[in-house]
């Protein structure tokens, strides 16, 4: 995988909007956050397009970030907010065009596509990470500052990573390159140009929000189906916040338990990243994970994601 050159204080980070669009009450805070963590927030007038649902059409969300790879003055790349878009930028993406530029892209939920598209397509590392809306724009109650730091900054790895909540579903130990995220949008590339197909050994990350434990069967359902269970080595689950069943019965881990009993490594669930009810941590996509299930569930990022 190639890395992305890290992060320093003063670089200029350019904010997109591959997805949907967003208020300014929600914008402004985050920029805001940015400023805080010592970088220089950069953005043209595009990013504040609407178009029904989606941030303006997807050829000008798409030269915004064609242009922040191309502008050697910007430094990295960040998403304002997910819902739902990205898919339609993929097609007017140059991958070489990102593998020349090197520089972290951090997003989730909906930017997933994104994410897939530089790691599974590209070759490069890239990160699950706070966006400005919801995360950024709420400081320390959004977004945990450490691992966000660490992994676009350090150049060296990030390490053990035991939030309180991680619970064990399958016992045991596996190591592999990270790759994953939301799981609407890994399902929702399957079958096109822009697949999630990760390699043998990996590390499957999954996070999603709002849907029923039905839906989240049906989904690793198909997972299994298109043989990515298979590939991975472990499985790394997400808090699946309002996933559980209106009733209370079932819940999300519960179903997601019994979905994963006759996977073959280790799996754990409640891992705060992306969709989460506290502040989400960040995840380097690409890199070597080592996932230990047990009495002390944790993960372990092996490898700096930048350098």
């Amino acid at each position: 995988m190639l890395k992305p050159r890290a992060l320093k204080p003063g670089d200029r980070l350019a904010i997109v909007a591959p997805a949907s669009p967003f208020t300014r009450e929600e914008f402004d805070p985050g920029i805001e956050e940015i400023r805080r963590l010592g970088f220089v927030p950069v953005y043209d007038e595009t990013v504040f397009a609407r178009e029904r649902y989606v941030a303006g059409p997807p050829e000008v969300r798409a030269a915004a970030i064609h242009a922040a790879w191309r502008d050697p003055s910007i430094a990295g790349v960040i998403g304002v907010r997910g819902g739902y878009g990205s898919t339609q930028v993929l097609p007017f993406l140059d991958r070489e065009q990102a593998r020349r530029a090197r520089k972290p892209f951090i997003g989730y939920s909906d930017l997933t596509a994104v994410l897939t598209f530089l790691t599974i397509g590209c070759g490069l590392v890239a990160f699950h990470g706070p966006m400005l809306a919801g995360r950024l724009s709420r400081g320390a109650a959004g977004y945990d500052r450490d691992s966000f730091v660490k992994a676009v900054c350090g150049q060296e790895p990030i390490g053990e990573l035991a939030p309180p909540g991680l619970e064990t579903i399958r016992s045991g130990e596996a190591v592999g390159p990270l790759f994953g995220g939301t799981l609407t949008q890994l399902l929702a590339s399957i079958g096109t140009p822009f697949a999630f197909t990760p390699p043998a050994g990996h590390i499957l990350f999954l996070d999603e929000v709002g849907e029923r434990p039905y839906r989240l069967d049906r989904m690793v359902t198909q997972l299994r189906q298109t043989g990515v269970l298979a590939r991975a080595s472990a499985a790394v689950v997400g808090e699946l916040p309002n996933c559980d069943e209106p009733s209370g019965d079932p819940t999300a881990r519960a179903v997601m338990a019994d979905l994963f009993r006759d996977f073959s490594g280790p799996v754990i669930i409640g891992f705060p990243s992306g969709h989460t009810t506290g502040p989400a941590m960040t995840l380097p996509l690409g890199v070597s994970c080592r996932v230990i299930a047990g009495g002390r569930p944790r993960i372990v990022i092996e490898e700096a994601a930048v350098e």
